[in-house]
Parts: structure tokens; C-alpha cells; sequence
């Protein structure tokens, strides 16, 4: 196995961190980013990786991002733009602030991550969305959260087409629902969550799925194995699109 170099944006936890972890089990060369510099550091530790702090809502610090990687002459053979908020609201309820919050980490952060970082993908590069099953599958609560990946992937279907003189790939994730910290992040209570992931049992694959799980699909996309792959999704949700 070639070790390759892979930057996994919000690599602090849920399944960016699980992915560091695996890929460096593997001999890969991994960058994390964060939004907090004491969960990078942590992180970064944990993992013995390098760590920076970028918060995807900041185009400041994504273009800093892109500098402090030029300057340590770093060149990155796959990009997961991992990152992203959800913050249930109903339909009714949600405001112009609600919405602009989260297409600003999870549409226009990836958005600018990637396009920031062209100059430092090597030919060929694989870049991994991941994006969620909301995009097809309705939940009550997730009409911003949903429309915010969706809008990400129409634009990765373009950017296959303008980066392929690069051969540059990108293809998508559709993680089903997956026990994370990003359920406690929403607002839920461990015994809501509980609740939430026992009526699982229900699906094919008979329970909530774990960062393990998702890590699979997310490494094959990173491989050669997916060379020839362009705006691919995968969806890893087990069943509960059944």
C-alpha cells in the first residue's frame, strides 16, 4: 500500500475523527481541522497527526487554511469535507439567521474549502462529500439541513465536469442516522437520543449505526479503487431508506 495524504475537515470527532484514526492505523498521512483550537490540539494528539483550526463558516480562516498548508508544502492526495451542523427547526419556525447558519458550514464552507485547495490536490486527488440520506428521505425538522447538502452535491456535479482536466474526483457519502456527538450538538437529551436510536431496531440492519460503519465507504472513495468514479453517492444508512 502507497501511504497517501489526506485532510479530513471537523476531524475532531464523530466520523472524521474515526476516519483519522483508521487511516492513520494504515499509514496515511492525515491533517484534521476544527473549529476550536483546544479540540484541534486534543484531537490531533490523539490521532499524532497535524492539526489546524478552520472553521468552515469563516472564509478568513479557510483561505489562512489553504496558506498555512502551501507553506508547509503540503499536498493532499483526498479531501473529506466532513464539517457540518445540524440544527432541527421546523418549517414555520425557522428564520433568515436559522438558515444562513447552516448553508454557511455545510454548503458555502465546502464549497470554498474545495475551491481554496485545488492548488494543492495532486493528479489524480479524490475529494469525499459527506452528505446525508435527508437529502431523499424527509424528516420533520431538517428543511434547512436537508436543502444545505443537497445544494453541496448539485455543486460537485458541476465541479466534476470543470476539474476533470485535473483529474480531480468527487464523489458523496449519504450517511443514514448514526450515533455521534452530533445528535447531543442538536439540542437532544440522552434519553431522547435513546428513544431515537432504539426505534431503529425496526430497520434492516436492526440498530443505529456507528462511525464505523460509515468509515468503509468514505476509505474506498479515498482509494484507487474509485479512480474512475466521478459524482458517485454511496449510501450507507442500513435500510432506513427501505
Amino acid at each position: 500500500m502507497t501511504a497517501k495524504t489526506h485532510l479530513i475537515t471537523g476531524g475532531t470527532s464523530g466520523i472524521g475523527f474515526g476516519l483519522a484514526k483508521r487511516l492513520r492505523q494504515q499509514g496515511h498521512q492525515v491533517l484534521i481541522t476544527g473549529r476550536d483550537p483546544l479540540r484541534v490540539s486534543n484531537a490531533a494528539k490523539a490521532l499524532d497527526c497535524i492539526g489546524y483550526v478552520a472553521d468552515s463558516q469563516d472564509l478568513n480562516q479557510i483561505q489562512k487554511l489553504a496558506e498555512d498548508l502551501n507553506k508547509d508544502n503540503i499536498k493532499l492526495d483526498g479531501l473529506v469535507l466532513n464539517a457540518g451542523v445540524f440544527y432541527p427547526m421546523t418549517f414555520m419556525d425557522s428564520s433568515e439567521q436559522d438558515f444562513d447558519r447552516t448553508i454557511d458550514i455545510n454548503t458555502k464552507g465546502p464549497f470554498f474549502t474545495l475551491q481554496k485547495l485545488v492548488p494543492l490536490l495532486n493528479t489524480p486527488a479524490s475529494v469525499v462529500f459527506v452528505s446525508s440520506i435527508a437529502i431523499h428521505k424527509a424528516f420533520e425538522g431538517c428543511s434547512i439541513y436537508s436543502a444545505s447538502k443537497a445544494a453541496f452535491e448539485a455543486v460537485s456535479r458541476v465541479a466534476n465536469l470543470e476539474l476533470a482536466a485535473k483529474n480531480i474526483r468527487i464523489n458523496s457519502v449519504q450517511p443514514g442516522v448514526t450515533a455521534t456527538e452530533i445528535q447531543g450538538k442538536a439540542g437532544m437529551t440522552q434519553a431522547d437520543q435513546s428513544a431515537f436510536f432504539d426505534s431503529l431496531e425496526n430497520t434492516a440492519l436492526g440498530r443505529v449505526m456507528t462511525v464505523d460503519d460509515q468509515i468503509g465507504a468514505i476509505e474506498f472513495l479515498l482509494s484507487d479503487g474509485s479512480l474512475a468514479m466521478r459524482n458517485s453517492v454511496i449510501e450507507v444508512a442500513g435500510g432506513q431508506t427501505l
